[in-house]
């Protein structure tokens, strides 16, 4: 009996160092992308720092956002009170922290509102086609001649100013842009391989959508949230600066702003330091979104 020849033994499988790393995923490789943009790095640490410094900052500070001191009255940056008071005396520290709470609130649930809207309203658009597409599209196109902020205020007038229903009014009104996004994504999938798999399969219309479609337009989903957080944030200032936003004692960056520009001659402390956290906050989240853009970009990905 001859032993096997070395050329009929089965070939031994390359230890994990000898295995080329081929070709990273999307994401993976995204990842490495954003890691060198140095400037949407600085950014995220921004936000992360925001973003702890609002949600722990008024648990650890010694004032509460409310609390008045009318016979202390508004004092500029001193040791108690490290960014001043208000006329009434509510330091303006616990009032920044309490009204970053608020503002990134609105600014990421509006933002979470807009994107359940927008997604399923383009993907159905798109994947529907004919008829169904023009109609959903020629809806969406008369509410795009209504103005934002005017349309949001109608809707507060008409319900009430509740903070709870200010993030769904602002939401309300921007999906339309990411429906646009996510139509024309869907368009451009639908007639793919993996979609004509899933059909010769026998799988549903609203199951190839929902698990095969709509996942692969994360993307430029993600994108543009990272950029429609700094909108609704601006739209909140602005309803806040007529006095429609957030209603005192309640804080939120843009009603902060609103009173500083008033007494900005007597305190310029009041508007100062809520201006610098509301425009580096604004500053960094659309950075991150053009960080993000570059990095999930498919045209630049690896062949």
């Amino acid at each position: 009996m001859t032993a096997p020849r070395d050329t009929e033994m089965p070939a031994a499988v390359p230890a994990a160092e000898e295995i080329p790393a081929g070709r990273a995923s999307l994401w993976r490789d995204a990842w490495r992308r954003l890691r060198v943009n140095r400037l949407a790095v600085a950014a995220l640490f921004v936000l992360f720092a925001v973003g702890v410094t609002v949600v722990a900052g008024p648990w650890v500070t010694p004032h509460t956002y409310d609390a008045q001191d009318t016979a202390l009255g508004a004092v500029g940056p001193r040791a108690g009170h490290w960014l001043g008071t208000d006329p009434l005396g509510r330091d303006l520290l616990a009032r920044l922290l309490q009204g970053g709470r608020v503002s990134l609130l609105i600014g990421l649930s509006a933002t979470a509102v807009s994107l359940l809207i927008g997604v399923l309203y383009g993907g159905v658009s798109g994947f529907a086609g004919g008829r169904a597409d023009a109609l959903m599209m020629r809806i969406v196109d008369i509410l795009y001649a209504l103005p934002y902020t005017v349309f949001v205020i109608i809707l507060m007038v008409f319900f009430g100013r509740n903070f709870l229903f200010l993030f769904l009014a602002i939401g309300a009104v921007e999906w339309l842009t990411m429906a646009r996004i996510v139509r024309g994504q869907v368009l451009s999938l639908r007639e793919r391989e993996f979609v004509e798999a899933a059909r010769a399969l026998g799988l549903g219309r609203a199951r190839i959508l929902i698990r095969h479609i709509l996942p692969n337009t994360l993307g430029p989903v993600i994108i543009y949230a990272t950029l429609t957080v700094p909108r609704v944030m601006l739209l909140e200032a602005t309803l806040s600066f007529l006095g429609l936003g957030v209603q005192p004692p309640m804080s939120s960056w843009g009603l902060l702003i609103k009173e500083g520009v008033e007494t900005m001659e007597e305190y310029p402390w009041l508007l100062l330091f809520p201006s610098i956290a509301f425009s580096a906050t604004l500053f960094a989240l659309n950075a991150l979104g053009d960080g993000l853009r570059d990095a999930l970009d498919p045209r630049t990905s690896r062949d």
